[in-house]
């Protein structure tokens, strides 16, 4: 912190060097950290023996894609924002190779720090500092605040298997990729000892990524491409040697994907020596091994293996799990929020990203109100016009009433009120129209666990705080069905933007909206083309495509560092 404090005043005495970047590549071994001051000239910085500020204190946990996105863009005249995380980075885990930080010394405060527990009756967060206990002061310390977001993220799912923590590699922070890079050369260095075996230069040069989703396949083509790009040329006495297998429970890899990217990853991973291991469950990993079971015949099967990279999901974090407890969540598996990102249970807590979910409110389960609210002559029946007046405020409570619309093609309100043989009704009594929407729930869906869902979460929470006293006096979201007015906010919207699986050797796979499914080269150029337009400045824009340039005329670093 205090290596923070003494850059923040040299950049408001040097207003030129107002932005640092450096950059950092696990391919060319290097460390990739951005920060940007919007201090105007002669501001000073906030110490924290200075009068308590009048401003309400917003208290920030993580700095990944949902806490960097809510910190872009939150007024920071309105509010003391603090943030708290153990790194002092944003990881752009589409690029993991690179990496960024941003904070605004004097206008955001950072503690380099991990919190410990949230108590919500105080309105305080223990923290501990990860710097060096042989420094003089404490490192435990707490913080108060009038509201916190909650953006962890989500540590790894290692589903009890037991020895996964002991032996496998995990990929989910920048660390994480830096000591596979590392394990990868240490794995050919062994292997090109002489007096080895072909037996054990075979299990030191087998590489298992256990995991079929985005992550495990593109590192798979990724860690494919380096070694037959880099490595071989290298060692080349070794390299028929290599083998990379990828082992997934479910019957396909990217089964989250359209269908046809599925297949078309599987068809060439088998053309590029890829073995893909379906129906296969891993029960436990040991020093030299892995055990499996096969579902299809149930047999056991023992694996030999160099390197192992453990890609199988996400799990809560052990302080959000005591924060559930407090908050009457303990039967729940993730952090539940409402359509707003409120921790339910605690009105003054925000969460994003992958440590919570959105547990959207079920329409049946405000059905009478809703009938209430729309019958306005209270006749007790529900005219076509009636329903039209709160159709617009259903749909923006009840998303999944707006998909069950467009699945069933229905064009109009009328469309909902046809009796069982399609015969057009002027109106309905409630049981009728509890019939028109029973299965409209049926379309609830849970966000993915992606970086996508946590940037747009964290825009969208700053924006409503950004807009608080505004939307308290003018309220710009649906009307409260249960009783009157209207709710200051819209409710949150996720808008799918499309997917990428880069599949190696410049060839990648990507599914866009409008069912729009595309594949090969030329897709890897628009992932280029995406990923590049996504950096936080043109700076870091050009220094990673001249990362990419630089690889592909010099080849990736293979240097141990």
């Amino acid at each position: 912190m205090r290596g923070f404090t003494y850059l923040s005043k040299v950049l408001h005495s040097h207003s030129s060097y107002s932005k640092l970047l450096v950059l950092c590549s696990v391919s060319t071994g290097g460390l990739l950290v951005y920060a940007e001051s919007n201090v105007e000239s002669g501001k000073q910085v906030v110490e924290q023996n200075q009068p308590e500020s009048k401003k309400k204190r917003v208290v920030v946990l993580g700095t990944g894609w949902g806490g960097t996105s809510f910190l872009k863009d939150v007024d920071i005249s309105s509010y003391d924002v603090q943030v708290v995380s153990p790194r002092n980075y944003f990881a752009f885990t589409p690029l993991l190779p690179s990496v960024t930080c941003g904070t605004r010394s004097g206008e955001i405060q950072f503690w380099e720090a991990e919190c410990l527990k949230i108590d919500p009756e105080n309105r305080t967060v223990s923290c501990r500092s990860g710097i060096n206990d042989n420094l003089a002061g404490q490192n435990d310390f707490s913080l108060q605040y009038d509201y916190l977001v909650v953006a962890v993220g989500a540590q790894v799912n290692t589903f009890n298997t037991p020895g996964v923590m002991e032996h496998c590699h995990f990929l989910k922070e920048v660390e994480d990729a830096q000591r596979i890079r590392r394990t990868v050369i240490d794995c050919f260095e062994k292997s090109v000892i002489p007096g080895l075996s072909e037996e054990e230069r075979r299990t030191n040069l087998h590489f298992v990524i256990v995991g079929g989703g985005p992550t495990g396949v593109e590192f798979a083509a990724e860690l494919h491409d380096y070694v037959y790009e880099d490595l071989v040329k290298i060692y080349p006495s070794v390299k028929d040697f290599v083998k990379i297998t990828v082992i997934q429970s479910g019957d396909h890899i990217l089964n989250t994907f359209d269908e046809r990217i599925s297949s078309f990853a599987e068809q060439k991973f088998q053309r590029d020596g890829i073995e893909v291991s379906t129906g296969c469950r891993v029960t436990s990993v040991s020093d030299h091994f892995i055990n499996m079971k096969v579902k299809s015949t149930g047999k056991h099967v023992e694996v030999p293996y160099g390197m192992v990279v453990w890609s199988t999901g996400v799990g809560t974090r052990p302080f959000v799990k005591d924060f559930m407890e407090q908050v009457g969540q303990e039967k729940r598996r993730i952090l539940a929020t409402d359509e707003w990102l409120r921790v339910k249970g605690c009105s003054n807590v925000y969460a994003l990203g992958d440590c919570a979910s959105i547990d959207q409110r079920k329409v049946m389960e405000d059905i009478s109100a809703i009938f209430k609210a729309a019958d306005k002559d209270d006749s007790g029946t529900l005219s076509i016009e009636e329903f039209r007046d709160v159709l617009e405020d259903i749909i923006i409570r009840y998303p999944q009433v707006d998909l069950y619309l467009k699945n069933k093609h229905l064009l109009e309100a009328k469309d909902l009120f046809r009796d069982s043989e399609g015969n057009e009704r002027e109106e309905v009594d409630i049981e009728g129209f509890k019939l028109a929407l029973s299965h409209v729930d049926s379309q609830m869906k849970s966000l993915p666990a992606t970086a996508q869902v946590a940037a747009q979460q964290g825009t969208y929470l700053s924006r409503c705080l950004n807009r608080w006293d505004q939307c308290k006096s003018n309220p710009e979201g649906p009307r409260h069905f249960k009783s009157s007015g209207r709710h200051e906010f819209l409710p949150f919207e996720y808008r799918h933007l499309g997917q990428f699986a880069p599949l190696g050797g410049d060839q990648a796979a990507a599914e866009l909206p409008g069912d729009w499914v595309s594949m090969g080269h030329s897709t890897q150029w628009l992932w280029y083309s995406v990923y590049a337009s996504k950096q936080v400045s043109w700076r870091t824009r050009y220094l990673v495509v001249g990362d990419w340039v630089r690889r592909y005329i010099f080849g990736r670093d293979s240097s141990r560092i």
